[in-house]
């Protein structure tokens, strides 16, 4: 029975695909906003320039304004629709639910973190540079360099 029922779902995909590219609905609306949001902006960007770099490229005017905004048409509505499907909509409902429970730093916090990886930073750069120049001193005495 199981694997009847596999193998129907199975032989429509297809069909389920191409009936939720179709739709305009949006899943589980109030939930998880922000992080498909921000989803489906960083991807849009990334199609916006691809579009500019195939504008940039291109001589005819039928490719440079045409496969550019059919892209940018085309990408962002199935991006949409990506965002929307119901798997990657819970998994970035998840996403935004366990991003509210991080407690995050205060803004003394943040800069008291901030400086001691600055300071940690230097001072490893100073000694890199002791060590560096110790080791240049010793084999040049030695006659490696």
């Amino acid at each position: 029975m199981g694997k009847e029922k596999n193998a129907a779902a199975s032989a429509s995909l297809p069909a389920l695909l191409l009936r939720e590219l179709f739709q305009a609905r949006v899943y589980k609306r109030s939930q998880g906003r922000i992080a498909r949001q921000v989803t489906w902006s960083a991807i849009f960007v990334v199609l916006l320039l691809i579009a500019f770099r195939m504008y940039e490229r291109s001589s005819d005017p039928a490719t440079m304004f045409g496969i550019p905004a059919a892209i940018v048409l085309l990408g962002g509505w199935i991006t949409f629709r990506l965002v929307n499907t119901p798997t990657f909509a819970d998994f970035l409902i998840a996403v935004e639910a366990e991003m509210n429970k991080v407690s995050w730093p205060s803004r003394g916090e943040l800069w008291r973190a901030l400086l001691v990886v600055l300071f940690s930073i230097a001072f490893l750069v100073v000694a890199l540079y002791i060590f560096d120049a110790f080791w240049r001193l010793l084999l040049s005495v030695v006659g490696v360099i």
